[in-house]
This record gives C-alpha cells, sequence and structure tokens, in this order.
C-alpha cells in the first residue's frame, strides 16, 4: 500500500488524535502516505473532499498531538448505507481521484455501519471509539443471542436477548475497553468526588447523571469516587429496594450520593431519561434527564419526615440535588491508558490494511495470565442474524442489584484498566498547565486554525 485515508465519525472522544497518531506513526515505518479526510464520511462526499497530508516526508506534522482531546481532522455523523448508491458513486470516484489504497475509519457501531458498503469499493478497518465502552462482545456468541417477535399495532417487532452464559470470564470479552473510555471514568470519578462536599456538608441526597446510553460501564467505573448506590441501565429499578436503601444510608449519614446511567430503565423497561424521546442525527436517543425521574421518584417515596430533623427551616424542594456530567466526559485531555492503547490500535489498523484485510475491527484483548494485547475481528462477528449492531452491555454478574454495587468481578474487570491508568506525565501537565501565567495573557490557540492552513482540495 502507497497511500492510506483516514477519517474520525460520530461523537468525539479524548483519545481520537492518539488513534490518528498512533496509525501516522506506523504508516512512517512502513513508508506509507497518509491523508487525513476533513469531517467523517460527510468529507468524503464533499465535491471538493478537503484532506490533510499528515507525513509529509514520512513525518508526522507537529499538529497531531495524542495528548491533545478530540480529533484536528473534525467529525460528523453523516453516515452511508448500501442504498445510498448515488453516494456511494460519488465515494468511489473521490477515492479513485485521492488514488487511496485503504481506509482507517475511526469509530463507533455507526461507523461501522457507514463503513460496511465502503468495504466493497476499498480495503477498510476500524479502530474502534467511543467512551460508552459499548462496542464489542461479551463472548463470541452474544450476538447470536439476539431474538425478533412480532409487535402488536403498528408494523415492527420487538427484540428480546436469551442470553446462554450466565457466567463471565474476562479473558472471553471482545475488545475489553474502547479509547476514551477511562479517560471519561476520570472525569466522572472526579465529579462524584467533588460533589459528595456538597451533599455532605448540606445533609442532601445527590443524585449524578452520566453518560453511556444503554450501557452502564461509565457508572460502573464511578465506583472509583465511592457512590453509595450505582444504578446500571441493564437492572431494572427497583424503587422499593432503592428507597428503602436510601433511608438507611441517609438516617446513617446524614446524606446519600447516587450515581445514574443514562439509560436507566423502570420496572416496565422503559427508559426513565427518555419519556418524550427525541434523536440525534445518528438514530441514537437523547436523553432529557434519568437522574430528574429519579429524584421526582425519590421524593413521593421517601416523603418529607426522613429529612425533617437534619433539614428543619429549609424547603423541602432542596433535600436532593441533581447532576449531568454531560460532555465534560468526552472532552479533554487523554490519560495515559487511552493515549498508549488508542495509539497501539492506531498502528494495528495500518497493519490489517497491510495484510490484506478488510471490513475489520481492531481490539484490545485481555488474559489474566499476561495483560493486554491487540487483535482483531470480523466487523460482521458484531452482528446479529439481522445485521444490527447491539451495544454491549455490563453483564449481570459484574453487578451486585441487591446492593446496587459492582460485584467481585465488576471489580476485576476494572482493575486491569485502572490500576495504572495515570502516568506521572498526566499529573506533571496539570501541575504546569493549569495556572500557567500564560494563559491569562494569550488566547487559546485552537488546532483548527493551524490545521486549516495544511487542507487540501481535489
Amino acid at each position: 500500500m502507497k497511500r492510506i485515508g483516514i477519517l474520525t465519525a460520530g461523537g468525539d472522544t479524548p483519545a481520537l488524535n492518539a488513534t490518528i497518531y498512533g496509525a501516522v506513526e506506523r504508516a512512517n515505518a512502513l513508508k506509507i502516505d497518509v491523508l487525513g479526510l476533513q469531517r467523517g464520511y460527510a468529507g468524503l462526499l464533499d465535491s471538493r473532499v478537503p484532506h490533510v497530508h499528515l507525513n509529509p516526508l514520512f513525518t508526522t506534522i507537529p499538529e497531531l498531538d495524542p495528548c491533545k482531546g478530540g480529533t484536528l481532522l473534525g467529525s460528523s455523523r453523516t453516515y452511508l448505507d448500501s442504498t445510498c448508491t448515488d453516494r456511494l458513486e460519488l465515494v468511489a470516484a473521490h477515492v479513485k481521484k485521492l488514488k487511496l489504497d485503504g481506509l482507517i475509519c475511526i469509530g463507533g457501531d455507526g461507523t461501522i455501519n457507514g463503513m460496511q458498503p465502503i468495504a466493497e469499493i476499498l480495503p477498510c478497518v476500524l479502530a474502534p471509539k467511543t467512551i460508552d465502552n459499548d462496542l464489542g462482545l461479551n463472548y463470541i456468541d452474544e450476538p447470536n443471542e439476539w431474538l425478533r417477535s412480532p409487535k402488536d399495532g403498528p408494523p415492527g417487532y420487538l427484540e428480546k436477548r436469551n442470553p446462554c452464559r450466565d457466567r463471565l470470564r474476562l479473558d472471553d470479552i471482545i475488545n475489553y475497553a474502547t479509547p476514551g473510555y477511562a479517560t471519561a471514568v476520570y472525569v466522572v470519578a472526579q465529579s462524584v468526588e467533588r460533589l459528595r462536599t456538597t451533599a455532605e456538608s448540606h445533609r442532601r441526597i445527590a443524585i449524578v447523571e452520566v453518560m453511556g446510553r444503554q450501557s452502564g460501564y461509565i457508572a460502573l467505573g464511578a465506583a472509583y469516587a465511592q457512590p453509595d448506590i450505582i444504578l446500571i441501565p441493564e437492572v431494572p429499578l427497583n424503587l422499593e429496594q432503592l428507597t428503602a436503601r436510601v433511608t438507611h444510608l441517609y438516617q446513617l449519614q446524614q446524606h446519600a450520593v447516587i450515581v445514574v446511567g443514562e439509560g436507566v430503565r423502570s420496572a416496565d423497561g422503559s427508559e426513565l431519561g427518555a419519556a418524550m424521546p427525541t434523536y440525534d442525527p445518528a438514530g441514537n436517543i437523547r436523553y432529557s434527564g434519568a437522574a430528574d425521574a429519579i429524584a421526582q421518584l425519590l421524593t413521593k417515596s421517601l416523603g418529607e419526615e426522613l429529612f425533617g430533623e437534619m433539614r428543619t427551616f429549609e424547603p423541602a424542594s432542596s433535600n436532593m440535588f441533581t447532576r449531568k456530567i454531560g460532555h465534560t466526559q468526552r472532552g479533554g485531555r487523554p490519560i495515559l491508558f487511552d493515549r498508549f492503547y488508542a495509539s497501539q490500535l492506531g498502528g494495528k489498523a495500518i497493519d490489517l490494511l497491510v495484510s490484506g484485510e478488510t471490513n475489520e475491527i481492531a481490539t484490545i484483548q485481555y488474559k489474566s495470565d499476561s495483560g493486554f494485547s491487540l487483535s482483531s475481528i470480523s466487523a460482521n462477528k458484531l452482528r446479529d442474524r439481522w445485521g444490527e449492531i447491539h451495544p454491549r452491555e455490563v453483564h449481570p454478574c459484574m453487578y451486585d442489584a441487591e446492593r446496587m454495587q459492582l460485584s467481585e468481578l465488576g471489580i476485576e474487570y476494572l482493575k486491569p484498566i485502572f490500576t495504572n491508568a495515570i502516568g506521572l506525565d498526566d499529573v506533571e501537565a496539570i501541575r504546569t498547565q493549569m495556572f500557567s501565567a500564560g494563559s491569562l495573557s494569550n488566547r487559546y490557540q485552537s488546532m483548527n486554525t493551524d490545521i486549516h492552513k495544511r487542507i487540501r482540495y481535489l
């Protein structure tokens, strides 16, 4: 291969630049040119196809900094499918003009779906990213467990998974952790720890909502901040159990901290934060507020007597507060774990293309006796029999539903990722950069400004 394209699609994560960096560095060693396509698949559809030569003279451009969050290539939620024949013909023409021999797509399940039809035009591989950590499988047979049945009323179907395994081995997990997840958990753990002091000082109940959609991995990782209760989307809410636990905690310590994944469900399976769902351009539900919904339920079930002695002369409406950590989880400098493995996956994607693979996903694997390693899996292995890719969920044996906390296996899952996830350079960066005097007198220098000077067009 002489020239490879690379793009980033979907939502941003802290480790995108690190993935691009790893791919470019590996391409330098193999004397392969790398073109960075601007704005994901939207850039491939643009008649001018804006792109950047990322390694002139096989040297990585200085603007590509693996320690910076986001992506210097820009991103979009424009996707392609096999029915868009006119768009695919346009992509094929642009690929030919750019003289690309292969394409690396950095993204999640939406990016895989967009990559699939392009893989019939030229070799394509995916380097995974998502803070939700939901791109992968708990075990190889998981997609085949999904069933469909007709539903009453409007045309359509109901989906249900019939798990065949009630136990999980960590060594069986396909793609153990996705770049961006560790940094998101780091941000969440810091936030929960800081909110704890407010709840504790004012004798209040704090309900903290974290991202993750239908997967509870970020909520699970929040355990490092020692929240009193963790609620994940995979386990329907038991209000009676939650009320009893909050009552006990409040009587004991005069406050409580609850972490809730944004996709948490009620007992009937409906999403608490999506009573009136809206959707983003990728078709994902935009959650309106699971924390607020739980606060309303607890306000009714707890009553005011619980707070009477500790919060006299204060309005009942202030007994609890909710916070969404929000997009903070997706931004900023990636911590060491994400930087290192994102760059490794970028390099692995180059190697997959060079070895002749297509429609393949680079993965991080874990073995209890040897630690982390790189591998790959066919994108089709993630699809069910109808071609759909489902978000990986937290396996039930990682979570103790009675205690509403991690199980022993959940603890064992997190430890390999986070035990050495923060490097000394991360700490030094905080010390030297956070309160740099130069920040007071100089404007922020955007990488977009510098990279714009390098953009080329067809």
